[in-house]
């Protein structure tokens, strides 16, 4: 990957000429998201807010999990940094950031949190990723999750207050889920993000990670944290309890599909992880049409 492509977004070599709006909707179509269909429903204004939320964190997502040297990364994301700058200032360039520019001033995004995706992502850069402790874990998932919640608590219309408490509960429970959806993918590129305090309290001594996760103890360091993933769901569920049914429904069919996500991945066991879960494209139509999302 040249060094000058880790600092833009893809598709940006003739970005000046790029209309933003085409571009960002670009970004989440050939994503594939199940977001999709949860952001469909919100009003124009809002849903191109959120459109453009999803493309920043994918682009810069991308320029961690693309090939490339380590120092090439961090220039790629520092260059992203750069941006986040001209964009508060006025004057962005790239096709997402100027798509960014009236949302950021419409809905008063907050610069720090698109910071946080940015730092969030500069972990996952490293040529390897280790979690020492839950806590590091759950700084990891405050940068990478939380922060993107927040960023589209203020593009829902949602108030602060519970707002940002859910935006915190369900991003660390979407992230936990996450992990151990994809432990075996994370795994071939050198990341564990399982903590490996809580993966030693279990009997796993470190080493490789092929070694960790055919020891029995790893099964139950996973289960451990699908417990903390559940608390998480369960505390979402009450704080949603505080709002209006009709303007969290995009929230909530997320909670949903991830949430079912973990039962399955609970059903299939943890000492399978080599067997892969997905929810089918029916199964996230249905929870579509059953939160009145189609």
């Amino acid at each position: 990957m040249a060094a000058d492509r880790a600092a833009r977004p893809r598709d940006a070599s003739a970005h000046d000429a790029i209309e933003p709006w085409t571009h960002v909707h670009r970004v989440v179509a050939r994503s594939g998201t199940s977001f999709l269909w949860g952001m469909r429903i919100l009003p124009a204004e809002r849903r191109r807010a959120m459109y453009a939320i999803y493309a920043f964190c994918r682009e810069v997502d991308d320029v961690a999990d693309e090939p490339g040297e380590n120092a090439e990364k961090k220039r790629g994301l520092a260059a992203w940094r750069e941006e986040i700058t001209r964009l508060y200032a006025g004057k962005p360039q790239w096709p997402t950031t100027r798509a960014l520019l009236q949302p950021v001033r419409r809905f008063d995004l907050p610069r720090e949190e698109f910071l946080a995706v940015i730092d969030g992502v500069e972990i996952d850069a490293a040529s390897t990723v280790r979690m020492q402790t839950l806590d590091d874990l759950l700084n990891y998932c405050r940068k990478v999750a939380g922060a993107v919640g927040r960023l589209s608590i203020h593009a829902f219309g949602v108030p602060r207050d519970p707002g940002y408490q859910i935006a915190e509960a369900l991003g660390n429970a979407v992230q936990l889920t996450n992990i151990l959806r994809d432990v075996k993918e994370d795994a071939a590129i050198e990341r564990l993000y399982i903590p490996l305090e809580m993966v030693k309290r279990h009997g796993v001594a470190e080493g490789s990670l092929s070694a960790v996760f055919i020891h029995p103890g790893f099964a139950a360091a996973c289960a451990e944290l699908a417990e903390l993933a559940r608390s998480y769901y369960a505390g979402t569920d009450r704080l949603l309890s505080q709002l209006g049914w009709r303007q969290i429904r995009p929230i909530v069919l997320m909670m949903a599909i991830y949430r079912e996500t973990l039962q399955r991945l609970e059903e299939r066991g943890w000492t399978r992880i080599e067997s892969p879960v997905r929810l089918r494209r029916a199964r996230t139509l249905w929870l579509a049409l059953r939160y009145g999302l189609l």
